[in-house]
């Protein structure tokens, strides 16, 4: 479980390709100490676990799963990416639940000055557009972002100078492809109301057919 809320920048050091899986190796470009086997770390939003570490460096494997439905197959040695450890019992939750399992891929169509932020726009898959709405909550390579306008298979965020400073984004222009996973409240939201999406509720199956009749004599 992870906030969205950037910790620092990684550079890759290494990738050890096999098939569709990769092995990376990762040095963060901040203070990251203390590392355990087996934790979380989210890399451009994308859960990974910690198989080996050393001073100043972590290695994760990303499945051929991961590579295939994220951005990470992108990367290249000496990329950049977001960094952010999972959430420890007590942290100030400062963005929004992020799970790190990413929904899809976003593109980025276009990107405006607004004074001194930014606006960017996206592009993703329509069918996702009922877990995105005005003023929610959205992870973008792993960025916990307030969406400031949303339509079918769009979104737009405003980054401020902050995030433009600390994060991957500033690196960002039109095509770029980044991880998006939407809100999961939303999605919980959207499953329930699903049997009710025809303004009525979908009545269970009967368990009367001819074959329970006849067994109890009818």
């Amino acid at each position: 479980m992870f906030t969205g809320i950037i910790q620092g920048l990684g550079r890759v050091a290494a990738m050890d390709r096999r098939g569709g899986e990769t092995r990376f190796t990762v040095r963060p470009e901040f203070a990251l100490t203390d590392y355990a086997l087996g934790e979380s770390i989210a890399v451009n939003g994308v859960c990974l676990t910690v198989e080996t570490f050393g001073q100043g460096w972590f290695t994760a494997y990303a499945s051929g799963e991961t590579m295939s439905v994220t951005n990470l197959g992108a990367l290249g040695v000496s990329s950049l990416v977001n960094l952010e450890r999972a959430l420890a019992m007590g942290d100030r939750l400062g963005g929004h639940i992020v799970s790190g399992h990413v929904d899809c891929l976003a593109e980025v169509l276009s990107i405006r000055q607004a004074g001194q932020s930014r606006i960017y726009r996206l592009g993703f898959p329509g069918s996702y557009s009922a877990q995105v709405i005005p003023k929610g909550s959205v992870a973008l390579d792993g960025i916990s972002l307030t969406v400031n306008d949303c339509g079918q298979g769009y979104l737009e965020v405003n980054i401020i100078p902050a995030t433009q400073r600390e994060t991957t984004i500033s690196d960002w222009s039109p095509g770029r492809q980044v991880n998006m996973e939407t809100d999961v409240i939303g999605k919980y939201v959207q499953r329930m109301l699903d049997p009710w999406s025809n303004g009525r509720p979908q009545a269970a199956p009967s368990a009367i057919t001819p074959d329970f009749l006849k067994e109890h004599g009818f």
